[in-house]
């Protein structure tokens, strides 16, 4: 990087290298982030499925472990009405595999899933000061946003299309994540459902860095120094890196999760909405192959999750993963079982700093 890039950077985030752990939900706490942080990158914290005592408490615990900026990530999607016919239909569907583990579909709670960013996360927000905050599937309402930015965090979210970043650029964003189709987990689609819109990282990093004047960081399948110099080369004034760190030891990844990442397995992902009703990128297994990845019978994100958890819980006490979100990038080649630290380090002397 020249000096004028790690100037903008350390302007934007206050760090002056150029990588973000992406935040995990499901498979990361604070000490991945922490561990980032100290090692001279961006560390984030999914918040997304933390209630408010649990996202304290996670706060407490990630700023005694690093006084670095840290990067809270929250959800902005809007909350969809439950719809009972076609939560029947989803659960009627699942009904084979209802009858496989024992488990009595009428006894299993609807319920919101995930949620998104409010006033009780924002009074957290205002509590704790994050340097930066980033939202996916686009930004909160107004006054929320508002909220956060004078509570001193850079705002960044994520776009996966051009007409999604000039929306963010417009309605505040102060950097745009630009979510390549290689990426692990989550979409942070909101603008369309139409999944032909969607874009390999290194098409869609040059367009939107074109198209918009904010600052643009790059996501999806970058997994090492060769990867992250790319992104720069492209427009980009950071690399956000998730599934490289999924075999960290700071990682909460499960072991069933480890197993196939480490196997070959890995090497096949697909885009799916099975587990939530919103497409993430995750390792293929039993559900996916004999449901097909993309079902229009699962209910709208995030409401399809509550009819998964339970076969999830029963397969993975049989030790089998037929039904767990094993989220994963279409590079898996970034991961090992190193510190995250040591990670981060190693890609920072390749990048020559």
């Amino acid at each position: 990087m020249n000096v004028s890039q790690t100037d903008r950077l350390n302007t934007l985030l206050g760090i002056d290298r150029p990588i973000i752990q992406a935040p995990m939900a499901g498979v990361q706490d604070h000490q991945l982030a922490a561990a980032v942080c100290n090692a001279g990158g961006l560390g984030s914290l999914p918040c997304a499925m933390l209630g408010p005592d649990a996202l304290i408490r996670e706060l407490e615990a990630l700023t005694a472990k690093t006084t670095a900026p840290y990067n809270l990530n929250f959800f902005a999607h809007t909350p969809p009405a439950h719809d009972g016919q076609r939560e029947t239909a989803w659960r009627t569907a699942l009904t084979p595999y209802y009858q496989e583990f024992g488990i009595d579909p009428s006894r299993i709670p609807d319920g919101p899933g995930r949620m998104p960013f409010n006033e009780e996360t924002a009074d957290i927000v205002e509590a704790f000061r994050p340097a930066v905050v980033s939202f996916h599937f686009g930004l909160p309402e107004p006054a929320l946003l508002d909220r956060v930015k004078r509570a001193g965090a850079t705002v960044l979210s994520t776009a996966t299309t051009v007409e999604e970043a000039r929306w963010l650029e417009q309605n505040g964003a102060d950097a745009i994540i630009a979510q390549g189709l290689e990426a692990g987990g989550h979409r942070g689609i909101f603008l369309t459902r139409d999944m032909t819109t969607q874009l390999g990282t290194f098409a869609l990093l040059p367009q939107i860095a074109n198209a918009v004047t904010t600052p643009v960081i790059a996501a999806g399948g970058i997994a090492d120094a060769q990867g992250i110099k790319a992104a720069l080369a492209l427009g980009a004034v950071a690399a956000q890196i998730g599934t490289a760190f999924l075999l960290c030891p700071e990682a909460t990844t499960r072991p069933l999760h480890r197993a196939a990442l480490k196997s070959s397995r890995a090497n096949h992902t697909v885009l799916t909405n099975l587990f939530s009703g919103g497409p993430a990128r995750g390792i293929m297994n039993r559900l996916l192959r004999e449901m097909g990845p993309m079902s229009d019978l699962a209910p709208a994100f995030p409401l399809a999750t509550n009819a998964i958890g339970p076969l999830r819980a029963a397969a993975e006490a049989c030790d089998t993963d037929d039904f767990s979100p094993l989220w994963c990038g279409q590079n898996a080649s970034g991961c090992r079982e190193i510190g995250a630290g040591e990670l981060v380090a190693e890609w920072l002397n390749d990048l020559g700093g």
